[in-house]
């Protein structure tokens, strides 16, 4: 039995776009990803609305902050083969970080924080799967717009810098733009079949990690 954690945010939460619900537990991309892998593989979902990568968010009634809560999620599900960090929209809101670049040093410091985690004395560190959050796109939802001003352009370089952090701490890495697209309901979150097919394109890389 392989053991994967998936730390994520909304996207993995399973945010509806535009609209305060959360999709199906069958659209959910890491349920499908799960059925897709089958019986052999143990999935663990914690997606968390609104987490950030590094960064707190003062406004909020829990702790949005990775960097803090990761540790603890790490070491309470160990031992753990893998573990898929899918983050990063949340970072690029003007009132948090606002860029890329923010983004991609918080991503930094989580997969730092994987490869060295000690959950046990016989545990290894599990694998790291980065995956870049779908591009931004415009919307006409108001509340969306301002979380999100200005950033959009910033999101289009997102899977570069990601690309980078997996080739320079020696993880692996999957840009889900590449198979998904955001909604312009809301210009962040996915329709159903998007979530979808990021949970089938993910289901055949988590394999080939670990075979």
């Amino acid at each position: 039995m392989k053991t994967i954690l998936v730390y994520g945010d909304s996207l993995t939460w399973g945010s509806m776009p535009g609209e305060p619900k959360q999709h199906p537990r069958e659209v959910r991309w890491q349920n499908v990803m799960a059925n897709e892998l089958g019986d052999k593989y143990d999935i663990i979902t914690d997606g968390l609305r609104g987490r950030l990568t590094a960064y707190d968010e003062h406004l909020s009634d829990c702790n949005r902050n990775a960097t803090q809560t990761l540790p603890t999620a790490l070491y309470s599900h160990a031992p753990l083969d893998l573990i898929i960090l899918f983050l990063g929209t949340n970072d690029m809101q003007p009132h948090i970080a606002g860029t890329s670049i923010a983004a991609m040093q918080g991503m930094r410091r989580l997969v730092t924080i994987v490869q060295n985690h000690v959950a046990g004395p016989d545990f290894p560190n599990p694998k790291v799967l980065i995956v870049s959050p779908p591009k931004l796109c415009k919307t006409h939802d108001e509340f969306y717009t301002g979380f999100f001003n200005g950033t959009i352009e910033q999101s289009y370089r997102l899977a570069e810098y990601y690309d980078q952090i997996a080739q320079e701490k020696n993880c692996s890495f999957f840009d889900a733009g590449s198979v998904a697209q955001t909604s312009p309901k809301d210009g962040v979150h996915l329709d159903a079949q998007n979530t979808i097919n990021i949970g089938k394109a993910l289901a055949a890389i988590v394999k080939e990690i670990l075979k």
